[in-house]
């Protein structure tokens, strides 16, 4: 029962890191369109460096 003293705190750090990261990746915009991408990377005519004129 002694470990339950150091796993307890230890799950309780790794929840609020996972739940850190997920409001990281909501706030840098990981999740706007995820369709649209998985779209894009099949077409030819998007090009995310267009040459400059």
């Amino acid at each position: 029962m002694d470990v339950l003293v150091f796993l307890i705190p230890v799950s309780v750090g790794l929840g609020a890191l996972g739940l850190v990261a997920f409001f990281w990746t909501m706030k840098s915009a990981q999740y706007d369109d995820p369709q649209g991408d998985a779209a894009r990377i099949l077409r030819d005519d998007y090009d995310d460096n267009p040459k400059p004129d």
